[in-house]
């Protein structure tokens, strides 16, 4: 009878102990994410190594991922070796990211246009060269502005005629104006950008005259471009803060987009000029222009003056945007803004999109090498953080 009641008071405690093991396998589970990690390791449980704690335990599965991470790592070049981050964790819980980003790669042109010593026109073209080679699919060769008014630019002609036309790459150019526009196609041109602003004082600093004007003007430069088969892109600056004018309404840079738009400009990048936007503000700004004109003709360019580059890139593509505006090394400012930094760093976006998963077609290690071609040639710092962390390996 005693025998019995031990074995029976074993079997309840046993039990017990087994029900607490399982609730607090569940609250770690809803703690540190494990069923997320479940569904990226096809179903399988992951097993923290012996000897460690939870949560900084190393993360594997019957599925082998740390095999297939393994031989990734061995794929990638030696610089970047130490600083990839394989995705242990899904994205879903991010919302929806597309699969694909286009990159518009604009270090030649705003990178470099607000650099006070005049480049030499061989290193432009080597630039160039080297980021088609880093396998972008767009590269923003040069601007054919007026030499008074951006004199870094004046060779436009020479830079875009010199460079290597690679196959599947697209070179648009800036163009002011109708002049413009014909001494671009003169040149080889096959696309070109036009470019306003979301405020009146902007648009009166930049390309002196208001907004209403600047849509004139278009309309001439859109019509000799539809006349010669040349597909326009469209820049609208100033979209998150202005200079001038401080805070600018998502209202009227809806309305700026969607006269581009129907106008006849493909697509319309939405420039973040001084670097002030939260993604917050983005989220507002986005959510105005998207009741007017598709995401699928939308792309955003942010400038890194508050940092926050890369984190209103992220809310755009949660919102749908999939076309992003980057420069090499993080060049880049506007002669017309005062305190603009630079661009946001292609490294640095190429870096982040390729954590998430999302495909773009670019050599990270060669787009590297570009910005340590053209820094060395300015003699001057990176502004990409992955360039810099590279350097310290």
């Amino acid at each position: 009878m005693l025998s019995r009641l031990i074995l029976f008071i074993f079997i309840f405690l046993a039990s017990h102990l087994a029900g607490n093991v399982r609730g607090a396998r569940k609250k770690t589970e809803r703690g540190w994410g494990w069923n997320q990690l479940r569904r990226h390791c096809g179903g399988a449980r992951p097993r923290p190594s012996a000897g460690r704690r939870l949560r900084g335990a190393q993360i594997g599965c019957r599925g082998g991922c740390w095999a297939k991470m393994a031989a990734m790592k061995k794929a990638l070049p030696p610089r970047l070796v130490g600083l990839t981050f394989f995705r242990a964790v899904s994205t879903s819980s991010m919302g929806t990211l597309p699969k694909q980003v286009k990159i518009v790669e604009v270090g030649p042109r705003d990178g470099l246009q607000n650099e006070k010593n005049i480049v030499p026109t061989p290193v432009k073209i080597k630039l160039i060269d080297m980021l088609s080679e880093g396998g972008l699919s767009v590269i923003e060769a040069t601007s054919f502005v007026s030499p008074k008014w951006v004199p870094q630019m004046a060779d436009h002609t020479e830079v875009l005629k010199g460079i290597q036309k690679f196959p599947g790459i697209n070179y648009p150019v800036l163009v002011p104006n109708l002049k413009g526009f014909e001494t671009a196609v003169a040149a080889g041109a096959k696309e070109v950008a036009i470019f306003g602003a979301a405020s009146e004082l902007f648009t009166k600093k930049n390309i002196n005259c208001s907004i209403e004007e600047s849509f004139q003007r278009f309309d001439a430069t859109l019509k000799a471009a539809r006349s010669a088969n040349i597909p326009v892109r469209g820049y609208i600056s100033c979209v998150l803060g202005c200079p001038y004018e401080g805070k600018i309404s998502p209202a009227k840079v809806a309305e700026v987009t969607k006269k581009l738009y129907s106008m006849g400009c493909y697509e319309i990048s939405l420039g973040d000029t001084i670097g002030v936007g939260t993604p917050g503000i983005m989220k507002d700004m986005l959510s105005a222009v998207m009741q007017e004109v598709p995401p699928a003709a939308l792309a955003v360019h942010c400038h890194d003056t508050y940092g926050q580059a890369l984190a209103n890139t992220l809310m755009a593509l949660q919102m749908g945007v999939s076309v992003v505006d980057s420069s090499v090394a993080g060049l880049g400012g506007c002669p017309y803004a005062q305190g603009a930094s630079g661009n946001l760093a292609t490294e640095d976006l190429v870096y982040m999109l390729e954590g998430l998963g999302i495909h773009t077609g670019v050599n990270l290690q060669k787009v590297l090498e570009a910005g340590n071609f053209i820094c060395q040639a300015l003699n001057r710092k990176t502004g990409s953080k992955v360039a810099q962390a590279t350097c310290k390996l």
